[in-house]
Formats: structure tokens, C-alpha cells, sequence
């Protein structure tokens, strides 16, 4: 009698982890206004990200968190090797808001993906809804490393310094009731807090270029 009882619990777990990996939200749309345009875009979304993860990532930016300091640590200021370390810690750069938020997107967990026609995909470490006044709905994405980090497909003739320097893109989707719309991408520009939405996002959304056109969602 052992054996069918083993086969059944392992029918039910497999069950329950196909069942996990079940996408809440399945999107596709084409690249506009980027160097590798039209690409065929699809995204995934495993599970919203819950408050908690959003408030950490919010107090990443807002620099409450303890950024680490390796090299400081290392150091000590008694000469010899404590003061190499010291010199070092010196050539670090300061964190900025943007540097810590990404050091904490590197820490969270992965609740969705991104495919384009790039052999690797991008991993999606926030992933959140918000309904906007129009009765839009506004989704609002960000990746583990900036998209176009290793070529030149995501590359914006809008590109500024700004942008480049960042480790993530923020992606902000706006759809309507039949799951339709575009969505915008911190690519050319900067991202900042938004209230609505209680992540940062791109800034100046409405003069931003649409570089994800036809989004719809599978039914």
C-alpha cells in the first residue's frame, strides 16, 4: 500500500508547485523606439509583489537602510593593510538613492520574468497594480539589471547619462478594461518616487517615448 500512497503525494506536489508557478498576469507586446525595434516582447508575472517588499525597496531609495562597507570594514586606520583599506573606501563612490535601491533589488525575490529575442531572459524583482482614476490599470515592473545591459537592442536616441547609470529599468504599463495599452521604460531618463503608485517609476511619464507598443494581456 506504500507505493500508491507515495504516487499520490507526489502527484499533489507536483500539482501544488505547477500550480505556484502559475502566472497571475501573461503580457505581450513589440519594442518602439529603441535601436532593436520591432521585438517581440513577453512577460510573465508569478505573483504580486507584497507590501513588505515594496516598503523595503521604498526605504532602499529613501536611504534607511545601512549601505555595506566591505572595504571600511576591512580597513581599520592602524597603517600596514588598514591603510590600503582606508584608501579604498575612500574611492568609493557615496550611495545615492538609486545605487541603494538596486543593491536591495539584487536581494529580492524573483516574482516574474521578461523574454525578448535576447538569449537571457530578465528577471522581474517588483511587480505591482494600481487602478488610475480614468479606470486604467497601471502595472508597474522592475528588472534585476538594466534592459540592453549587455548590447544595444533597448539602446534610446533619448539615452541621457542618468539613465545609463542605472542597474534596473522600471517599466510603467498602462492598459486598459480589455488589457490593452503601451508602457514606458526608464530608459531615457530618471525615475522618481511616485505616490499613486508608492514605488519609484519614471519620471515625467507623458513626455517620455513609448518603447512598449501593442501590450495585451493573454486571456
Amino acid at each position: 500500500m506504500r507505493l500508491p500512497l507515495l504516487s499520490i503525494c507526489g502527484l499533489a506536489l507536483t500539482t501544488f508547485l505547477l500550480a505556484a508557478e502559475t502566472p497571475v498576469l501573461k503580457l505581450t507586446a513589440t519594442t518602439a523606439n529603441v535601436a532593436g525595434a520591432p521585438d517581440q516582447i513577453r512577460i510573465e508575472v508569478l505573483r504580486w509583489s507584497t507590501d513588505a517588499e515594496r516598503d523595503k525597496l521604498m526605504n532602499a531609495w529613501d536611504m534607511k537602510v545601512t549601505a555595506p562597507r566591505a572595504a571600511a570594514g576591512r580597513g581599520g586606520g592602524r597603517g600596514g593593510r588598514g591603510g590600503r583599506g582606508g584608501a579604498a573606501a575612500e574611492d568609493t563612490p557615496p550611495p545615492t538613492p538609486a545605487s541603494t535601491l538596486a543593491a536591495a533589488i539584487k536581494e529580492t525575490t524573483t516574482v516574474g520574468y521578461l523574454w525578448s529575442s535576447e538569449v537571457a531572459g530578465y528577471a522581474l524583482r517588483y511587480a505591482g497594480k494600481v487602478t488610475m482614476p480614468d479606470g486604467r490599470e497601471r502595472i508597474i515592473l522592475i528588472t534585476h539589471r538594466r534592459l540592453g545591459a549587455m548590447n544595444d537592442l533597448w539602446k534610446s536616441a533619448e539615452e541621457n547619462e542618468s539613465a545609463a547609470a542605472l542597474d534596473f529599468s522600471v517599466i510603467d504599463l498602462r492598459l486598459n478594461a480589455n488589457g490593452q495599452g503601451e508602457g514606458k521604460v526608464s530608459l531615457a531618463g530618471k525615475v522618481a518616487p511616485d505616490a499613486a503608485a508608492k514605488m519609484v517609476t519614471p519620471e515625467n511619464y507623458d513626455a517620455l517615448p513609448v518603447v512598449l507598443s501593442k501590450v495585451s494581456s493573454a486571456k
